[in-house]
């Protein structure tokens, strides 16, 4: 490549404020899913009387109806964004102006209405999370947009999403610990019966969700006055049929959101998390310890793709993941069953865990690079740059899959599995018996790792490498040069 193809852009500070946004984002939006799944089923409207099948459908719904708002706004909101033009730049904005809408609804999530009218519980729970949806989406999917704006040098870019990554994948455990503090710190001022109390009625998870709001405000207020997009917009406006055209037409973006599509099910495994942690390893608490090995392997697999790519391309480092691991979910599956789930398997069951988290590094870094790529060809086809639609075209599909996941996942564990929720105000978790807990255990392994193979499908049509990527990434800087479109910096 050319001298300014290889050209490094960003300080230091930059990459890690970049990180830091990202971490912000996740401390909030990596655990809030899966725990309001818990709140509305097993706190929410605990007592009232409300029949359990019909709640136990409605939730399944709530989530899949969410997840279709929420691929609706991708679209919106990359459309809005790659027609937003402002000195801060057209990602920055979003970040920046959406965090307190954002921290401010996802409390109001943990606000159930004290009703004894079973129709109105269950609207307010599809109005709240299909608004906590749309906030999220307004905030999140710019935040993805930034790693393609960071720097024109596709090597930079690439670094910099993988670090940022990383530290998004650490902000993801992070709400974890946030609220295990908040329980401990809570059990020490009330004492274990008022503590107890509280936590049957999710007073921890409202407690949580603030220290959290409070955190995403914070962090990516540090990215939004350090960090600077570099890449020049261009300035024709894209219409909205554009902006759909965008998303199916490139064949490449569409491989690459299609991913998510294909293995939508590879997420069920958080509805069950929290589950496994109390039924299979013995105590609610464990879900961090469960979390956090998957978690650090997930912020290890991230620094582990960032050496793969160095060796393979994004395409053969996506596919080796995937197959590494559904291996590693199987494995984990065998293992418990051959143990059992008594206290002897916590230590093997932790540690395989941490294992199949680095998988995870693979998703939350390889898809950003490879769209980050689809940017510069679809500029290089069209003349347009549609970071925005780019990563509204992924978004779509994330949020397809994730409604697909949420209505699965829900159905899989309080309908498949058999779970029974407890009707004991004072008592957060009812017995599950032995068929349950084995179905527990393949909706955290099995399941997902068949969607972890799938996944892997859509890569091989995906030709966006090699020799290909590096003409259009040269010749895009000709183009800017040629047109006095140039960067200070690029120049």
């Amino acid at each position: 490549m050319s001298d300014k193809a290889n050209k490094k852009y960003m300080k230091k500070s930059e990459i890690a404020t970049f990180g830091i946004g990202l971490f912000g984002v996740a401390l909030l939006t990596g655990w809030m899913p899966d725990y309001t799944a818990t709140y509305f089923a097993d706190f929410a409207f605990k007592g009232k009387g409300f029949d359990p099948d019909t709640m136990s459908n409605a939730i399944s719904m709530v989530f899949l109806v969410a997840g279709i708002v929420g691929a609706v706004c991708e679209l919106v909101i990359g459309y809005l964004v790659d027609n937003t033009r402002t000195k801060f730049g057209k990602v920055k904005p979003w970040v920046g102006f959406g965090v307190v809408p954002l921290a401010l609804i996802s409390m109001l999530v943990f606000v159930a209405p004290n009703t004894d009218n079973q129709n109105l519980a269950i609207v307010w729970m599809f109005v709240i999370y299909s608004l906590y949806t749309a906030f999220c989406c307004a905030v999140e999917s710019p935040a993805n947009c930034f790693g393609s704006l960071c720097s024109p040098n596709p090597s930079e870019r690439s670094s910099a999403i993988s670090i940022a990554s990383f530290l998004r994948s650490v902000g993801q455990s992070g709400g974890m610990v946030v609220i295990l503090v908040v329980g401990l710190i809570m059990k020490a001022a009330m004492g274990q019966q008022q503590f107890k109390n509280a936590e049957g009625q999710g007073l921890d998870l409202l407690i949580s969700t603030a220290v959290c709001a409070l955190g995403i405000i914070l962090f990516t207020m540090i990215f939004f006055v350090n960090n600077k997009e570099r890449v020049p917009f261009t300035q024709e406006k894209v219409s909205l049929k554009d902006a759909v055209k965008v998303v199916f037409t490139n064949k490449n973006l569409l491989m690459v959101s299609l991913t998510k599509l294909a293995g939508f099910g590879r997420g069920v495994y958080g509805t069950v998390s929290l589950y496994i942690a109390i039924y299979l390893l013995g105590s609610k608490d464990l879900k961090l310890g469960l979390l956090l090995p998957m978690g650090i392997g997930t912020a290890v697999g991230t620094l582990l793709v960032n050496i793969v790519l160095k060796k393979f391309s994004t395409k053969k480092t996506f596919i080796i993941f995937c197959l590494y691991g559904a291996s590693s979910l199987a494995i984990l599956f065998l293992v418990s069953k051959g143990i059992g789930f008594n206290d002897g398997l916590i230590i093997p069951f932790l540690i395989l865990n941490f294992f199949c988290g680095l998988q995870h590094g693979n998703t939350n870094v390889t898809p950003n690079i490879m769209i980050a790529d689809c940017v510069d060809e679809i500029e290089y086809k069209t003349g347009k740059r549609q970071e925005g639609l780019a990563y509204a075209g992924y978004g779509l599909f994330s949020k397809i899959a994730s409604a697909f996941t949420k209505a699965l996942g829900p159905w899989l564990l309080y309908t498949w599995s058999g779970y029974a929720v407890s009707t004991d105000a004072n008592v957060a978790y009812a017995v599950q018996t032995d068929a349950t807990l084995d179905k527990l255990l393949m909706i955290y392994t099995i399941i997902p790792a068949v969607f972890v193979v799938l996944q892997a499908v859509p890569i091989f049509f995906y030709d966006m490498v090699g020799e290909k990527k590096e003409k259009i990434t040269k010749e895009l800087i000709a183009r800017r040069e040629a047109n006095g479109t140039l960067t200070k910096e690029e120049a």
